[in-house]
């Protein structure tokens, strides 16, 4: 949830100062009028149609994002929330239930809050991109493609959502927490340190039973047997039979000697691109068989087990509470006023 310039620097360094860092790319904002390709976007049904309004109030942000997309090199503009709200369309399915809607809508919110604070450019005009290296994000053409007749009804579900919790991020000591999250949990999430190796107080090991009404809750994947000895630099002759591994406290494989090598689950997944390092492995002939549970690095909030809970009837502040352990929903005021002031120095 995977991680230059001096203007700016001293009025967030004051306000964001103990902020913890963990292995993503971690930049100075810097934004510049050139080049910005600013979004105005009309919506409107069917020709002859009466106009449908489905922005979301300009009131309800305090500045823009700019958006670096990956596909043109061009960059967008747009308002926090619009940008809050994208991100949330592109990132959680919008089937879900609108208090998980609205958890995730504060995870976005508080990612976006804490990069620029302590972060910075995508590029030399740009916040961040519209990829997984930052957050997932779909201008308002794409997710009419995706939605087609359904975007009116999908767009405003996801905009109700950002409203209602507009203004709002995730804290902890006061600071903007790093709010990783993932799609489905093998049970229960991982402890930051057992897959970053950075530990960060709030990302313990819950419970998250939710997630097994998943579909990502279980796969398969097969691999050749020659194929895993050339990956690993091993040699598993004749057989399997002496793996040894240890767990994590949230079930995952943490170390698994193959041969005569010792390996993190989390080189194993990525290795063989598994959806988690809660993983087994069975022989076959001449091929191996990894069965896994869970989708993802399993750390923060299980967007599977938010939807659970949310069914279960609870609010998306017990939801973020339950994932992000001991953190508080607070208002983003002290770092609008911060973040506001860089941006317009900057510009």
């Amino acid at each position: 949830m995977k991680k230059r310039h001096r203007i700016g620097i001293a009025v967030m360094s004051s306000i964001f100062a103990g902020i913890i860092l963990i292995p993503t790319v971690i930049v100075v904002p810097f934004m510049g009028s050139n080049d910005t390709a600013q979004v105005q976007e009309t919506q409107a049904q069917a020709a002859g149609e009466e106009e449908v309004t489905t922005e979301l109030a300009a009131s309800l942000s305090p500045f823009s994002i700019h958006v670096l997309r990956s596909e043109t090199d061009k960059v967008e503009e747009v308002p926090l929330e619009t940008y809050v709200s994208r991100v949330v369309a592109s990132e959680m399915p919008v089937s879900f239930e609108l208090e998980a809607l609205k958890a995730q809508a504060l995870a976005a919110r508080t990612y976006i809050t804490r990069h620029l604070s302590q972060g910075g450019p995508a590029s030399k005009k740009a916040d961040v991109t519209d990829t997984t290296q930052h957050q997932v994000y779909k201008n308002d053409k794409e997710l009419r493609d995706l939605w087609g007749d359904k975007y009116v009804e999908n767009i405003s579900k996801i905009n109700k959502a950002v409203e209602e919790t507009a203004g709002e991020i995730i804290t902890y000591k006061q600071q903007p927490i790093e709010a990783a999250f993932f799609s489905t949990s093998n049970g229960y999430t991982e402890n930051s340190e057992d897959y970053w190796k950075h530990e960060i107080p709030y990302l313990k090991s819950v419970e998250s039973p939710w997630d097994k009404a998943s579909p990502k809750f279980n796969d398969q994947k097969i691999i050749a047997l020659s194929g895993l000895e050339s990956a690993l630099g091993v040699d598993v002759t004749p057989s399997l039979s002496n793996l040894k591994l240890t767990k994590t406290a949230g079930g995952r494989v943490d170390q698994i000697t193959i041969g005569s090598e010792t390996f993190s689950g989390r080189k194993i997944r990525e290795a063989f691109n598994l959806q988690s390092s809660d993983f087994t492995m069975e022989q076959k002939n001449d091929h191996i068989i990894f069965t896994t549970q869970g989708f993802g690095h399993g750390v923060g909030m299980s967007q599977y087990g938010a939807n659970g809970m949310a069914k279960a009837g609870k609010s998306y502040k017990e939801i973020i509470q339950h994932y992000y352990q001991n953190t508080e929903i607070s208002p983003m005021s002290k770092q609008t006023a911060a973040l506001t002031t860089a941006k317009q120095t900057v510009n």
